[in-house]
């Protein structure tokens, strides 16, 4: 007599709590397996493009699928064509974290999908809000006109290019009605004069910010950083150059001081760029989306000094903080420009509450209108981990930085090409003498091969036009361990390169 097939977990119903439990339970077991078996995978994803077309049907199914269907493609068919950020041999880019109390509090927001535009929609979602971004605002030490008991307060955005968006866009609400009050010139006369600064290490993001807001590109200032600041801008460079446009007629009024750039994790002279900014009017926006983190850190905390003279401030959770994308931070010292540059009240929004301005409906306070439950992750997160452990957890990746940091140094075949801070080392393989590329192809290669190998992951950018290798640190599961191996795949390969 033959085997019965076993059991297939096909949906009958939508949203029924006891097929959820079942099939919640092999989801887990699912989850749990590819954390076990994480290190077995390519870091980087092999496939080429288009690879994914060819192994799924041209038609959605018109009958049902079973989970174990699913599970199997996801390992046949997805799982190839996946980069495994949560790999702990993971270096490139800036780390995107998740951590068992983040997962937990995504399932928890999954499950009640509300979307809580304004407090009415979900009470308890604006007001969690409220009070973990005063949490952390705390942890940070930041002043008290960025509490939500003040003028200002905390939202959580996705990313830091809303962020960044949003307080421009009430900036540029704010400069242009202070133009026609002190001038006496239109709305798009002001438009066309306004002017962004920034150094040329900040994100792109200030660029695209820019260009959403109306900016015109010839008014955005990249201010160049070189390696005799270890990349951090020059605050008299800034100064004059406000100065000057001013005395050309233009209107400065947006400047993004940085905490943790991309390419080197370097740090703007905060206070500095807080003075040019109050002499001038500025509305003055620090951008801390990696290395604001670590600020929770009692003896890392001295670099965000000057986020006293800061308009706004934002951070990404998803980088380092155990908190899965998409999180990011915002905090503001005076909530009215934003909600005066955001706010919409057409009549099927209006309620009792929000008439009376009794409540904070955050829907004011980003670009588009309905928002996710993010604050229950990081509720989570903060509760399920503790500050004391928080910290702990950020310091080990600045300490693996270091040891690796002693790793390079101790090869004189590399060189560091920056000075670390946090958990970023920049280097590259030296170049020969009269390599007319200055290591380019070397360096270039050496990164390819990595990547291709699949035991590790790594990002370049350009220093002063110079390839330089980045390797990020930051992973929830990256150990010493991981560290040593991967330095030792970087010599390998470095090896078999210069043999060539």
């Amino acid at each position: 007599m033959g085997r019965l097939a076993p059991a297939r977990s096909v949906v009958t119903k939508p949203l029924d709590g006891e097929e959820f439990r079942a099939m919640g339970h092999q989801m887990v077991d699912f989850i749990a397996d590819y954390f076990r078996d994480l290190e077995t995978y390519p870091v980087q994803s092999q496939v080429q493009p288009g690879y994914l077309k060819k192994l799924l049907p041209e038609s959605a199914p018109q009958d049902q699928d079973s989970l174990e269907d699913i599970f199997y493609d996801m390992h046949s068919k997805i799982f190839p064509g996946i980069t495994h950020w949560q790999s702990p041999s993971f270096f490139a880019y800036y780390p995107s974290q998740t951590s068992t109390a983040s997962i937990l509090g995504e399932m928890l927001s999954a499950s009640l999908s509300v979307v809580g535009f304004s407090w009415i929609t979900s009470p308890a979602a604006t007001e969690l809000e409220i009070i973990v971004m005063d949490w952390l605002a705390k942890m940070l030490q930041l002043p008290s006109e960025f509490l939500s008991t003040g003028n200002g307060g905390g939202v959580i955005q996705g990313t830091a290019c809303e962020a960044i968006l949003v307080v421009m866009l009430a900036a540029r609400k704010r400069a242009i009605a202070r133009a026609a009050a002190e001038q006496g010139i239109s709305e798009a006369e002001a438009l066309g004069k306004l002017t962004v600064y920034t150094s040329d290490q900040a994100h792109a993001c200030v660029n695209k910010a820019s260009q959403l807001a109306g900016i015109a590109t010839k008014n955005l200032r990249l201010i160049h950083a070189d390696a005799s600041t270890n990349y951090a801008v020059c605050a008299d460079k800034v100064a004059k150059c406000v100065a000057a446009d001013k005395a050309a007629g233009l209107i400065p009024f947006f400047l993004v001081g940085v905490i943790g750039t991309t390419s080197s994790a370097a740090v703007d002279p905060l206070s500095d760029l807080g003075d040019i900014a109050q002499e001038h009017s500025l509305w003055y926006h620090i951008d801390g989306a990696y290395a604001g983190n670590v600020c929770i850190c009692p003896e890392y905390r001295p670099l965000l000094n000057g986020v006293e003279k800061a308009d706004s401030f934002d951070m990404n959770l998803h980088k380092w903080f155990l908190t899965n994308f998409d999180c990011s931070c915002l905090w503001v010292k005076d909530r009215s420009p934003l909600l005066a540059a955001l706010t919409t009240n057409p009549e099927y929004l209006r309620n009792k509450q929000s008439e009376a301005n009794a409540v904070v409906d955050f829907k004011d306070w980003q670009i588009p209108l309905s928002r996710r439950f993010r604050a229950l992750k990081l509720w989570m997160v903060l509760r399920m981990h503790g500050s004391d452990f928080l910290q702990t957890y950020l310091r080990s990746h600045c300490e693996q930085a270091k040891h690796f940091e002693t790793l390079v140094r101790a090869d004189s075949r590399f060189e560091l090409m920056s000075q670390r801070i946090f958990s970023l080392v920049c280097f590259r393989v030296k170049p020969a003498a009269g390599d007319k590329g200055n290591g380019y192809t070397l360096n270039k290669k050496l990164v390819e091969a990595l990547n291709t190998g699949g035991d590790i992951m790594l990002t370049h950018t350009t220093l002063e036009g110079v390839y330089t290798i980045r390797f990020a640190i930051g992973g929830a599961r990256t150990e010493m361990r991981h560290i040593d191996a991967a330095w030792e795949e970087i010599q390998r390969q470095t090896s078999k390169l210069l043999k060539c």
